[in-house]
């Protein structure tokens, strides 16, 4: 017979699971009416799920050490509506944490003094033209890419991915639709798919993606597919260097380039954060930097704050990648030739000097080195630090954890501290790294940390905020980071 304690738990939980079910519709209609993103500590609610809502609202309790129930968000949201907010990032979760710090009990006036510039500035914004964005190959990151491209669509914020070029003919959709469709890493696509067989085109929630078919990037006729002013995002990383990712410029349509692997001789490599202000319009052709790049700068930058990095050594325990062999053949790099499923397979890497594009005042100072293992996804960078100052191992988990909460570089940086996680739980992990706490080691001025990231997936999301930022698509952020 169940208790009296058993049963009030489940009443708990079914009363959270309906205000789940209720704010549902609501956070929808703040997403496509208000172009307002709702997040809960960094995390996107929408389109989200009852558990997984409940979850986002756990996850509170992790970084703020405070207890946040659905009945705390959903009476902030119902508020946020009727006051009509402009396009914004909006942390409903940071904010029903204030409002119940803040001992306040008026919940309208409260929402009206943290959100004040954007306060009935709902369709005040004007209605300007989506910018185009167009993916030059459609491999492992093309297909990423378009999966958030058409998830931002729904919010109407201002990009819309208008076209994918690959290289054959029309008679190969259905296959390229298929690998939008399921992913073995990533699970089905989130929503549903339509071919136009007659006119080469996939329609995607609603979005209709035109492929165009291609053997050079200065080959095509971009307006007379209706793009324009378009961000031509290079996932094939065929070429890299100016001259080649200069072809693109020739075709009409182009504005700007942006390469997803580092670039080579005077190509500015881009980690969004921390150097995107030297993405102006001036730069046409950049580099959204590596995975690994984007993983390790963003934590580099706040030791180098903090602390001081006298010299270091990173070593990249990587996923193996499409360019390895399934089985031992041959390959024009060392080792590489050898089967990446079966083996551990020593090679190099150029993130350590990458590092120092984005981060000069580490010019010199660190050396890198990688490890392709056998998984599919999920690495680990590994920070072997001298500092300039000492510090012990709570003080540094408590400031990186604080930067990954409440700082500029929150979407960059995640922390996590269980003694149980494993890579492929960072699987879809949206930040460049994830900081593992329980493996910092701190010996005075030597330290040691783990940086879990989803090279394919963390990696995305960081060359979608770079695409914003490049097409004046970024909007404020509410609370304001520290």
């Amino acid at each position: 017979m169940s208790t009296e304690k058993e049963e009030a738990c489940l009443k708990q939980w079914q009363e959270q699971e309906s205000l789940a079910e209720e704010m549902i519709p609501l956070l929808g209609r703040l997403y496509r009416t208000c172009q307002v993103v709702p997040l809960m500590y960094g995390r996107s609610m929408v389109n989200q799920s009852v558990i997984q809502l409940l979850k986002h609202h756990r996850y509170a309790r992790h970084a703020e050490g405070v207890e946040l129930e659905v009945s705390d968000t959903f009476a902030l949201v119902k508020r946020l509506i009727e006051l009509e907010p402009g396009p914004a990032h909006i942390d409903v979760g940071k904010l029903a944490v204030a409002y119940k710090r803040s001992g306040e009990h008026d919940v309208a006036g409260f929402l009206k003094k943290e959100l004040a510039p954007i306060v009935g500035q709902q369709g005040k914004g004007g209605s300007a033209q989506p910018r185009d964005v167009v993916l030059y190959g459609f491999g492992r990151i093309g297909r990423l890419l378009a999966r958030l491209l058409i998830e931002r669509t729904g919010g109407g914020q201002t990009m819309r991915l208008r076209a994918v070029v690959v290289r054959g003919d029309s008679s190969d959709l259905e296959k390229r639709a298929s690998l939008l469709r399921r992913d073995s890493i990533h699970g089905p696509f989130p929503g549903t798919l339509t071919l136009d067989y007659d006119n080469d085109a996939i329609i995607a929630n609603g979005n209709r993606i035109q492929f165009i078919r291609a053997e050079s990037p200065d080959s095509i006729d971009y307006t007379s597919y209706g793009i324009d002013n378009a961000i031509v995002v290079d996932n094939t990383g065929k070429w890299r260097d100016r001259e080649g990712l200069e072809r693109h410029l020739a075709s009409k349509g182009v504005a700007r380039v942006l390469l997803t692997a580092p670039g080579k001789g005077d190509i500015k490599n881009i980690v969004y954060g921390i150097n995107q202000h030297e993405a102006d319009e001036n730069e046409r052709v950049l580099s959204a930097a590596s995975c690994t790049t984007n993983a390790i700068v963003p934590v580099l930058k706040c030791l180098s704050d903090r602390y001081g990095v006298e010299r270091g050594h990173v070593e990249t325990v990587h996923a193996y990648t499409n360019d390895q062999n399934l089985t031992d053949n041959y390959h024009k790099a060392e080792r590489r030739g050898r089967s990446a499923p079966m083996n551990m397979v020593l090679t190099e890497t150029g993130a350590a000097k990458a590092v120092t594009r984005a981060l000069p005042e580490l010019e010199g100072k660190l050396t890198g080195n990688a490890i392709r293992v056998p998984i599919p996804n999920v690495s680990m960078a590994i920070l072997n630090l001298t500092l300039e100052k000492e510090c012990d191992r709570e003080s540094l988990n408590g400031y990186l954890r604080e930067m990954s909460i409440d700082s500029k570089l929150r979407r960059q940086i995640d922390f996590v501290d269980s003694p149980e996680v494993v890579s492929s739980d960072f699987v879809g992990n949206r930040h460049g790294g994830i900081v593992d706490g329980k493996a910092t080691i701190v010996d005075g001025k030597n330290i040691v940390l783990y940086v879990w990231y989803d090279n394919e997936f963390g990696y995305s999301a960081q060359v979608i905020r770079l695409v914003q930022h490049m097409a004046h698509a970024r909007l404020p952020s509410f609370p304001s980071p520290n």
